[in-house]
């Protein structure tokens, strides 16, 4: 498909589609009658899938957020040569690996930070919905939980991305500090390089 469309065109499978509509009836469950601010990819999966979750229209409140976009992995139209991109970023490591006319995982690191601090500044508003929302991509999930919870780089490298549809809650705990509600899968031990692993 990368081929022929680029990656923010690229559409929602009938399979996606599914699996959006059964987390979406978790969500509404979750959130029941209380507003959420939604934050959303300019993608068009990710918009897909927003839609596909059903969510009362009454009680959300949607910004296209394009920090929140996929890593861009450069303009390819070449299947060799995306596999060995591939090949190179799973050898020198998915965080500082740029992708040749593209980002790497640093830099989407920066512009999920930057969402982060305007995310912060939301929280400010006496208005804003007590339920935030975001609809993205599996690094930039991942990336965000980094920057949320001082996580290293050998941690992130450590954690394989969600699956499809697949959702992951910062629940305030008494103490005031947030959790994840289940922890990424991990496919291999994290390897600091030093005091700060």
């Amino acid at each position: 498909m990368y081929e022929r469309v680029p990656d923010h065109a690229l559409a929602l499978t009938e399979r996606g589609r599914r699996q959006a509509e059964a987390t979406g009836e978790k969500l509404r469950e979750l959130f029941g009658d209380e507003r959420v601010s939604v934050y959303v990819s300019p993608y068009r999966r990710t918009h897909e899938t927003l839609r596909a979750f059903h969510l009362d229209a009454g009680l959300i409140r949607v910004r296209e957020e394009p920090r929140l976009r996929e890593q861009d992995w450069g303009n390819w139209q070449d299947r060799d040569e995306v596999r060995l991109q591939k090949a190179y970023r799973d050898a020198y490591g998915h965080f500082f690996y740029r992708f040749a006319q593209g980002e790497s995982g640093a830099d989407v690191y920066d512009r999920v930070g930057g969402f982060l601090e305007s995310l912060f500044r939301s929280f400010e508003d006496p208005d804003h919905p007590p339920n935030v929302l975001i609809v993205t991509h599996g690094l930039a999930m991942r990336l965000f939980c980094m920057r949320w919870f001082h996580w290293t780089v050998a941690e992130f490298e450590s954690l394989s991305n969600p699956g499809n549809g697949e959702v992951r809650m910062l629940v305030l705990g008494d103490d005031g500090k947030y959790t994840l509600d289940r922890p990424f899968d991990r496919w291999r031990d994290p390897e600091p390089y030093g005091i700060s692993g």
